[in-house]
């Protein structure tokens, strides 16, 4: 698991971040276009709905919370990380890694749910994984979305069978 967790973050993990960096340096501007470029790189429905129904609902608690306006439109999660990050001051090499961070407490999570994984073993992983996050992070400097690729087709592919699935790990 921990390969697939690092794999995950070389490739998923950079491209996502750097989106998130876009967000971050652009704070709400071309917002729409932004986000339909990583919709593209989504080709599985029901991950590119996971993304904006998360992100919706973040959004909706950041602005209360933090009494900001939020651009309109459909934004993807990690698009609305970085927006929420420059809103509230942090850097953007922060704002990154920080998401990567959460990015893996999800996958993490979900493993919990799939396989015989216990709270400190889930625990050590994340812990472990600390520098391939920070590595991932600084990646993303380097990376744009206009040019950042993916390739994830087995990941895609489960999700894709997702709606077949009897348990589901998806927000619906």
């Amino acid at each position: 698991m921990p390969g697939f967790l690092r794999d995950s973050l070389d490739e998923t993990g950079i491209l996502e971040a750097a989106f998130c960096r876009a967000a971050h340096r652009q704070a709400g501007v071309d917002w729409i276009s932004v986000n339909q470029r990583l919709s593209a790189h989504k080709p599985a429905h029901e991950s590119r709905t996971a993304s904006l129904t998360l992100s919706r609902r973040f959004l909706q608690l950041f602005g209360t919370l933090a009494g900001v306006d939020i651009p309109g439109g459909d934004a993807h999660y990690a698009i609305a990380f970085g927006y929420a990050g420059r809103m509230l001051g942090v850097e953007e090499e922060l704002t990154s890694a920080v998401y990567l961070q959460q990015m893996l407490n999800g996958l993490v999570s979900a493993c919990q749910r799939l396989m015989p994984l216990g709270q400190q073993r889930a625990a050590h992983l994340l812990w472990d994984l600390k520098g391939a996050i920070l590595k991932a992070a600084r990646s993303s400097a380097l990376a744009e979305p206009d040019t950042a690729t993916s390739f994830t087709p087995l990941v895609e592919i489960a999700s894709m069978r997702h709606v077949a699935v009897a348990t589901g790990l998806f927000i619906s």
